[in-house]
């Protein structure tokens, strides 16, 4: 479909044009208004991030939740978050992949790069690929992705689906009336909890893999993330009638409750909490920016 593009592109310039590897398009606003280039890619003989994220499949360790994946472009995303709940269909096709202690990391960097930059009609069909081995060591890159993935929309685990594993702060962080059932995701965050050595996956990489780095090395960004979702764990546990192991999703469930037709509300009656969660996202959003050029730099994403 090479000569079929939407209104608003003007071809510029063809790279390898007899097996059409990119095109460059220049692109055009309702009013006729250059916006910039837009890089067209072919992916004939490409590897796509599903590949890259074959390698840290764990069936053998201790599930802290699931994975839901599907497709390999922006169009799909939606598609894609953390549940400790996956649906009868989910399980069947196959569109779930478990998430323990040994593939934290890459997991919440697939999560992250999924969603740290908003679909747009531009980028709609752009495919996610197989990145190159520059991200293996750089570790604020794969904490600012963890910090990202716990805060952000789509962790979707919920006291409902079983055990939390997803709480990232202490009971002394947060005030917390009584002790919580798990402190994996706390204890992981401060570097105090490593693979397990006889099943650490990171070995099986198709590249050459460095020691696998639990050392809390957080953004600056990343670090107002979790502060100002600190502050938003804080004040639900001074509510009356809260869950003490409750996960993102459950305390936007308790402020923002749901319509007659079982749909989550966009906001709450609670202006203190659409205050924090405001600042929350608002947070999520710098560190995204922060993460995008990464995800172009290390190929997850072609330029």
């Amino acid at each position: 479909m090479i000569g079929s593009f939407p209104i608003g592109f003007k071809i510029w310039n063809t790279v390898k044009s007899n097996l059409f590897e990119s095109i460059l398009a220049e692109t055009y606003n309702e009013n006729g208004l250059l916006i910039g280039i837009k890089t067209i890619h072919s992916y004939n003989e490409d590897k796509f991030i599903i590949h890259w994220l074959r390698n840290f499949y764990d069936k053998q360790s201790e599930r802290i939740s699931y994975l839901r994946m599907i497709g390999t472009d922006f169009q799909n995303s939606q598609g894609v978050f953390f549940t400790n709940n996956p649906s009868e269909n989910d399980i069947k096709k196959s569109l779930i992949s478990t998430i323990t202690r040994n593939n934290v990391i890459p997991m919440c960097i697939y999560l992250t790069v999924r969603h740290c930059i908003e679909a747009t009609w531009l980028n709609d069909r752009d495919q996610f690929m197989y990145p190159n081995d520059k991200w293996i060591n750089d570790f604020e890159f794969q904490k600012n992705c963890l910090a990202f993935a716990l805060f952000c929309g789509q962790n979707k685990v919920t006291t409902k689906g079983g055990t939390n594993y997803w709480i990232p702060f202490t009971e002394q962080e947060v005030n917390a009336k009584d002790r919580f059932e798990s402190h994996f995701m706390s204890d992981f965050i401060q570097g105090n909890i490593k693979p397990s050595s006889k099943t650490d996956i990171f070995s099986s990489v198709e590249e050459p893999i460095a020691t696998y780095q639990v050392k809390p090395i957080y953004s600056a960004e990343a670090k107002q993330v979790f502060d100002a979702g600190r502050e938003l764990w804080t004040y639900y546990h001074t509510q009356p009638n809260i869950s003490i192991n409750a996960s993102l999703y459950d305390i936007r469930e308790h402020f923002q409750g749901r319509n007659e037709k079982g749909k989550m509300n966009n906001k709450s009656e609670d202006e203190k909490y659409n205050e924090l969660i405001s600042n929350l996202r608002k947070c999520l959003k710098i560190l995204a920016r922060k993460i995008e050029p990464k995800v172009y730099e290390y190929g997850f994403l072609k330029t």
